[in-house]
């Protein structure tokens, strides 16, 4: 478990409390293939060390985890990624990031629970590790989006072949996103935000 912080001392630092200003907090999941990036998303995005879970990949995985196209991957999510996000004075995002390799799922019903909402990242070279995340969101009713991880060689789609791709109704919304960076992974969350208000409307009930 990796607290991805050069602190000695135990506890919560100062940077890490809760704004005194906060009055509402929000679970939100960041899911995904393996690979996609849900780790560095979750690590760029928080404004306080996030809480990673993160092991080195080791031989027991040989013929059970597909590492088509992740070739260079060393590490994986064993349970979960955690940060934490204010959106203003008031409003809080806790966000989750859950293990991407199929034989972690399990873990997910336990991250879902109490979740308003979920971002689906996917990569682009390879679409077929997200058609059974979107699968699995849609059957458990959790309003979600998409967004597309930006990728050295990553084919860029026109927003309307990607959604025919991942079989998506129209109302869900699509993004492009680079993980890496904390503005654009904020804007993930923000498009997440604006659909959960747009669905809570009056006029989408």
């Amino acid at each position: 478990m990796d607290f991805r912080s050069s602190e000695t001392e135990w506890g919560p630092q100062h940077a890490d409390l809760l704004p005194a200003s906060a009055a509402m907090a929000v679970k939100v999941v960041i899911v995904g293939g393996f690979g996609v990036g849900k780790t560095t998303l979750v690590g760029s995005v928080s404004e306080i060390r996030p809480l990673t879970t993160e092991e080195t990949m080791t031989q027991a995985g040989a013929g059970v985890d597909d590492l088509a196209g992740v070739e260079r991957k060393t590490s994986t999510t064993v349970a979960m990624d955690f940060g934490r996000i204010s959106i203003n004075d008031e409003l809080v995002l806790y966000v989750f990031g859950t293990p991407g390799q199929e034989r972690f799922w399990f873990l997910w019903n336990g991250l879902f629970e109490g979740a308003l909402g979920a971002v689906v990242l996917v990569d682009t070279r390879r679409l077929e590790v997200s058609f059974d995340v979107i699968g699995r969101l849609e059957d458990s009713g959790v309003p979600f989006v998409v967004a597309a991880n930006t990728f050295a060689e990553s084919p860029t789609y026109p927003t309307e072949e990607l959604r025919a791709a991942l079989d998506l109704p129209p109302e869900v919304p699509i993004v492009r996103c680079d993980a890496r960076t904390r503005e654009s992974s904020r804007d993930v969350l923000m498009a997440l935000m604006r659909y959960l208000y747009d669905l809570s409307a009056p006029s989408a009930r």
